[in-house]
């Protein structure tokens, strides 16, 4: 569940940075690593620990699906103003004052005794990671300026985001074995302190504001559209499809999505250049981002909750899948470096995509009494690869396709799209598993010959909580007589939830293969290939 930034990179150094001492160029560097590998944590952190988090707080569906999107739904739709903020007003100012609000959300998630105050801290530590991701980056190529200088610091970035990635479910499994959950935040709030002291000890003060300027009424329009949305998305099945609160949050969308179309359209600065959609292969490339990316995370999600949830499995037996998954990337990126360069995009998008495909279709033909790490092994691999694949050629796909003075713009809004791909996949799986398994168990309730109050109980659970609560509900005897109902519903629908995560990333596939094609056209500058891991 990588996440890269939606940022512009300079064609050049900004004027306004002069040359620093060798120390301060590694201080920067240090300072803009421990940044993203920060970031990259935070969006990692609940994927091992989804079902302590459940069982102890007793969530709905559609509360556990919101301690996800409440991080990733700010880190998505924010990224682009903040690398307009770190530009106008200064990048360190913007790392130190990101880290210590991240720190103030993990505090907040650390004290939580509900799932609203959970929610409440991912979504203030998802503000601060949307300021961390573009101005850690922007804050190491403008202390970078000749070219193999900043290839260097690139892939120090890439890496840090990478180890971020490895670190996250280790720490929160490791610390969940021993402690409540709450603890995998507070140790994270601790790393955010840490962040913020060495960014203002180490890091030099870079901006670029020429040019630059603040598109409000996009990203307030973008912002709204996409929490309107999740909110249907994630409120339907508890709620009712035809609910009053769904249905507006659905009427809520469309408008603001067409008034965010008409105000980007009429802006001097947008956010998001519309213009770029009118070339086919940017917009195929976008919308492989979208769906692939929907795809991805929709089936680690799927993943996790199997793990931690259906299986109950301890935090730390949890974490391993995503180490595998997660550790593929960073072990073989050389190679992914010089496909890209002798291959091109277009065979790798191809190849990763169905690869995803493949991975999920065959983790839903494992049984789910399976719990032990070597049956998923193979699912897990072809996870992993078809992972790096595609996010080592996404933005690469994208930014060779348009003008170069568009390059940078066509890697951010590529970024952009991505992510709210990846914001989409835990809400739509969720959405469907829980509509689908809610129904089986108002069938499968009748016949499983429980007593009138039993059922009046199971019922009521059902109802006020969905399938999850249910499952994970302590019942004493009646819990015994639920569990092989309540797997199996479960089961069910999050097995349907990976029919529809590979058919996206399918999709995914189909549509590389007829926008982007197998013929390699060249590779994206160095530096953009940099912002595409």
């Amino acid at each position: 569940m990588v996440s890269t930034p939606a940022y512009d990179p300079p064609a050049a150094p900004p004027s306004d940075v002069a040359p620093a001492a060798t120390a301060r160029h590694t201080g920067t560097i240090i300072a803009g690593c421990l940044a993203v590998c920060l970031a990259q944590i935070g969006l990692v952190l609940p994927a091992a620990i989804n079902g302590v988090m459940q069982r102890t707080l007793q969530t709905s569906g559609g509360e556990l699906t919101w301690i996800s999107d409440a991080f990733l739904v700010p880190a998505a739709v924010l990224a682009l103003t903040f690398g307009v903020v770190g530009d106008l007003y200064g990048r360190k100012k913007l790392v130190v004052g990101a880290a210590l609000l991240s720190a103030v959300g993990y505090v907040v998630s650390a004290t939580s005794d509900s799932a609203a105050q959970l929610i409440t801290g991912q979504a203030i530590s998802g503000i601060g990671a949307a300021a961390l991701f573009p101005a850690s980056l922007s804050m190491v190529t403008a202390i970078t300026p000749t070219p193999a200088a900043r290839a260097k610091a690139l892939a120090s970035w890439t890496t840090a985001l990478s180890l971020g990635a490895l670190i996250a479910p280790l720490m929160s499994g490791g610390i969940v074995e021993h402690a409540s959950f709450q603890w995998a935040f507070g140790v994270t709030g601790v790393l955010a302190v840490i962040t913020a002291v060495a960014a203002w000890l180490l890091a030099t003060e870079s901006s670029a504001p020429e040019g630059r300027s603040l598109d409000w009424p996009g990203q307030i329009t973008i912002a709204v559209a996409m929490l309107t949305l999740l909110y249907g998305i994630i409120q339907g099945p508890s709620d009712g499809w035809g609910s009053a609160p769904v249905v507006a949050s659905f009427v809520a969308f469309v408008v603001f999505i067409v008034a965010f179309v008409t105000v980007e359209s009429r802006s001097a600065s947008p956010m998001l250049r519309l213009e770029l959609f009118r070339i086919p292969a940017f917009a195929a490339s976008a919308a492989m981002a979208v769906i692939g990316m929907f795809g991805f995370l929709g089936g680690a999600y799927d993943l996790s909750i199997r793990l931690g949830v259906i299986q109950h499995q301890s935090p730390f037996q949890a974490a391993v899948p995503f180490l595998v998954i997660q550790g593929i990337t960073p072990f073989i990126w050389p190679l992914l470096v010089r496909l890209l360069h002798r291959v091109g995009p277009g065979p790798m998008l191809v190849t990763g995509f169905v690869s995803l495909a493949g991975a999920q279709l065959w983790l839903r033909a494992v049984p789910i009494h399976e719990s032990g790490l070597i049956p998923l092994l193979g699912p897990l691999v072809l996870n992993g690869v078809g992972f790096g694949l595609v996010v080592a050629a996404l933005t690469a796909a994208a930014v060779n396709v348009v003008p170069r003075n568009l390059t940078g713009m066509a890697a951010a809004t590529t970024s952009l799209v991505r992510d709210l791909g990846q914001t989409l996949g835990p809400a739509v799986v969720g959405a469907v598993a829980l509509g689908m398994a809610a129904s089986q168990l108002t069938g499968s309730l009748a016949d499983a010959g429980l007593t009138p109050k039993e059922h009046g109980i199971a019922s009521a659970i059902l109802h006020e909580g969905g399938p999850l609560a249910l499952h994970t509900a302590d019942l004493g005897p009646l819990s015994a007589k639920l569990a092989p109902y309540t797997t199996d519903a479960l089961a069910q629908g999050y097995n349907n939830g990976l029919i529809l995560t590979a058919a996206a990333c399918v999709t995914a596939a189909v549509i590389a293969a007829v926008f982007v094609g197998f013929r390699h056209s060249g590779t994206a500058p160095a530096e953009e290939e940099g912002n595409a891991a």
